[in-house]
């Protein structure tokens, strides 16, 4: 005779929580605090070096484990008050009680450390990082979760390690536009009883929130990101977000049915309004659709751009190719200067907007190629042949040296490297060294304040080429400086 199996009625205790004291030794890449514990690594979020604290560990793992912070013993130097209330739990400004001196010395510190593992940059001359003359508030673009617990909505980030949704509220570093959007999106949600998805259930429609903001004109572009096609529900969110917010003048739907974090899917359709947001930066102006990529940080962006036209030194008779060029914003500002400009970038979408912006501009001059970046070199080469600047600006990954290699061979006079990854760009520029480009000059710009993430600008020249050490070294300094 068989018998249904019983359950235990043994009860499962959960863990114990551990509490310990630490000291802190560093931040790593990540701007999260690094202490010791039991010969293992413990993280420890909103800390800073020298900090003794007393944490309450969260996770164990083999090699480190995570802990949340409780009680500050020691405070350093560095610590300043959290200009948001949200600071303790919420993941989005990781260094926002570092005092802002500091922030911009711990990212000149993290590009050296990566500098010094490769001897041939050794001569790379880093000059003083360009600090944000605003900290808060420069925020133009939002990607954010969206949740729904007893009726109530959340719209915001994922607190670290979790799917729990940390409303970022009236986040100071958000564009006022953002967060004006975002507060009518939450009151609509709950008010029409909006079906919101559960990660953890997979089930559910609307999973994500994306906001872009023009600054210079003051408008907005939504994406409502769902598990699946929906007009009749998204079409009355839409209608209604837009009567609360006038200044947004076009809401499309993306429909992403993965079961990760990546936030678009691959189909994006306009539900009411314009297809793409007109933005300015700089002296051009472009055209954002939903999902192309673009700067954060507007003011930013136009001093690095600038940089590169500078740095670039183009005249009527120059070809220029830029790489991984996205909407155009760098090749548009150098085709300003009267060059010939080809734009390389795999995504295609990305290369209609800039299509488009030329178009805007009457930048006539300019040429953009949607395909990847070692092919689309070899069909172009004996077209162009040799080139008087080549500029790249690849994802945090850098670049593979096929594409690095196929560049080169088109015997730029001069490259650029825009990189947001100090790691990355270390060794790609060693990669280069190799090929016969020195880099003489690093030029890191805070395009993030109150988070770890840096940007670098990089002009490299011909090994062979004859340079001033008072033009091209700035100075008489030699080598890499110390912070």
């Amino acid at each position: 005779m068989n018998k249904t199996p019983q359950r235990s009625s043994r009860k499962k205790h959960s863990r114990p929580a551990i509490t310990t004291t630490a000291t802190i030794n560093y931040l790593n890449s990540d701007g999260v605090g690094v202490a010791r514990h039991e010969n293992k690594e413990l993280l420890v979020a909103g800390t800073l070096p020298t900090e003794e604290v007393k944490v309450t560990i969260e996770h164990q793992g083999q090699r480190r484990s995570i802990g949340h912070l409780t009680q500050l013993l020691k405070k350093s130097d560095q610590r300043v008050i959290p200009g948001c209330s949200l600071s303790d739990n919420c993941p989005g400004c990781p260094l926002i009680h570092m005092g802002y001196p500091y922030q911009l010395r711990y990212k000149e510190q993290t590009i050296l450390t990566a500098l010094r593992t490769y001897p041939s940059l050794k001569q790379l001359n880093l000059n003083k990082i360009l600090a944000a003359q605003e900290t808060f508030g420069y925020r133009t673009t939002a990607k954010l979760a969206v949740a729904k617990h007893q009726g109530k909505a959340s719209i915001g980030l994922y607190k670290r390690g979790t799917h729990e949704v940390v409303d970022i509220g009236n986040c100071p570093q958000q564009h006022p536009l953002i967060n004006k959007v975002v507060q009518a999106v939450r009151e609509e949600i709950e008010k029409q009883d909006v079906y919101v998805y559960n990660p953890i259930t997979r089930r559910g429609l609307l999973r994500y929130l994306a906001v872009r903001v023009s600054p210079a004109n003051n408008k907005a572009l939504v994406t409502l990101v769902c598990a699946q096609r929906n007009y009749r529900e998204m079409t009355h969110l839409a209608k209604w977000i837009k009567k609360k917010v006038p200044e947004i003048i076009g809401v499309h739907q993306n429909i992403n049915a993965s079961s990760g974090n990546v936030v678009f899917g691959t189909t994006t359709v306009k539900i009411l309004g314009g297809s793409d947001l007109i933005d300015t930066i700089g002296d051009i102006r472009l055209r954002l659709s939903p999902s192309s990529f673009f700067q954060v940080n507007h003011a930013q962006a136009s001093r690095i751009y600038h940089l590169v036209r500078d740095w670039a030194d183009l005249n009527q008779k120059d070809t220029a190719v830029d790489l991984y060029c996205g909407v155009g914003g760098i090749a548009m500002h150098l085709a300003s200067s009267g060059g010939k400009i080809i734009g390389i970038e795999i995504n295609p979408e990305a290369i209609y907007n800039a299509k488009a912006a030329a178009q805007l501009n009457n930048l006539n001059n300019c040429r953009f190629i949607a395909e990847d970046a070692s092919i689309a070199i070899k069909n172009i080469q004996e077209e162009v042949g040799t080139i008087t600047a080549g500029i790249v600006n690849p994802p945090r990954s850098g670049c593979d040296e096929e594409v690095l290699t196929t560049l080169t061979s088109l015997n730029p006079q001069r490259l650029i490297y825009v990189s947001c990854n100090p790691t990355s760009l270390a060794r790609d520029l060693d990669i280069l060294s190799r090929m016969g480009y020195v880099a003489v000059e690093l030029q890191p710009v805070d395009m993030f304040p109150q988070t770890p993430h840096v940007e670098s600008v990089v002009r490299l020249i011909k090994s062979t080429d004859k340079w001033s050490s008072k033009k091209e070294n700035n100075g008489d300094k030699e080598g890499v400086p110390q912070r």
